[in-house]
């Protein structure tokens, strides 16, 4: 009923940018919360983002300052800005939406499939 896809990872250079957006789709009602979280390699998957459908926004401390979260509720899609990228940021990169579908009274979790973001020389 619901679909988040993902676009925009990567290969990039150290100290490069990219742009992660991610569009949801389907029956849906409203969007409350979104949010980027990754999964590095032998790690658990950790919040990198959220922000609000007021705009209100929160970051992990590893990327304060150089990753912005934004969101367009007009075309459903958030988007993490991504600057002053290093090694650590490598990782598979998930879109997560807190939606309320029609006909339904509260809202679920959906996840997007991922996109490979890679931060290498």
């Amino acid at each position: 009923q619901v679909q988040l896809v993902e676009s925009g990872g990567g290969l990039v250079q150290p100290g490069g940018s990219l742009r992660l957006s991610c569009a949801a789709s389907g029956n849906i009602f409203s969007i409350n919360l979104m949010g980027w979280y990754r999964q590095a390699p032998g790690k658990q998957r950790e919040l990198v983002a959220t922000i609000t459908s007021g705009g209100s926004r929160n970051y992990a401390d590893s990327v304060k300052g150089r990753f912005t979260i934004s969101r367009d509720n007009n075309k459903n899609t958030v988007y993490l800005h991504m600057n002053s990228q290093n090694a650590e940021d490598t990782a598979v990169y998930y879109c997560n939406s807190q939606i309320v579908i029609w006909g339904r009274p509260y809202d679920s979790d959906y996840w997007g499939q991922g996109t490979q973001v890679t931060v290498s020389s």
